[in-house]
């Protein structure tokens, strides 16, 4: 059989000696290596005492953000669903009604948003495409579950604390990298 590309090579296959046959210099070599790694840092991290530190570009969980006064800043616009290229986020829009310019911030809300996590390939997509700056992606990192269901987040799930019932739960929920976000140009 011809090659394509006429680039043949012959190996060729020379028998072992005493030495290769005993295999003692690889074990040699093997055990050089294990005994190497004893005096070397250990990257385990020990999770729930010690924290591992995260990047500060990296993309956790999405978090449905809120205004100073505590009210939604979602208009539900779409884009964040339209730009995602993995078709994760789903939502329902509805008018606000009278007495509740306290909820909400535009005159259409989010009355139904759900983003499935097993589709999210955290690319941040959804985060440049809101132009109110409704959606962000946290510091949290997706949880372990075990049942598929539990993995779809609703608006409920999303929506962080409100800043003026809950100041600590507000800060606490933004983050370090959504004050890094606000303070850029």
């Amino acid at each position: 059989m011809e090659s394509l590309t006429k680039r043949v090579k012959v190996l060729e296959r020379k028998p072992m000696t005493m030495v290769e046959s005993w295999y003692l210099l690889n074990i040699i070599k093997g055990m050089a290596i294990t005994f190497s790694h004893i005096f070397k840092r250990n990257p385990t991290v020990k999770y729930p005492e010690q924290k591992r530190p995260f990047s500060p570009v990296f993309r956790g969980l999405q978090i449905l953000n809120r205004d100073e006064e505590g009210r939604e800043r979602c208009t539900a616009c779409g884009l964040c669903a339209v730009a995602c290229p993995a078709e994760a986020i789903t939502m329902e829009a509805a008018e606000r009604k009278e007495g509740e310019e306290h909820l909400y911030k535009e005159e259409k809300y989010a009355a139904k948003y759900e983003i499935n996590m097993l589709r999210c390939i955290f690319c941040g997509l959804c985060e440049e495409a809101c132009p109110k700056d409704a959606i962000y992606l946290s510091e949290t990192f997706a949880p372990a579950n075990f049942q598929r269901q539990t993995f779809i987040y609703g608006k409920e799930d999303l929506l962080i604390p409100d800043p003026v019932s809950d100041p600590e739960g507000f800060a606490k929920a933004r983050g370090s990298r959504a004050t890094l976000n606000e303070q850029k140009p």
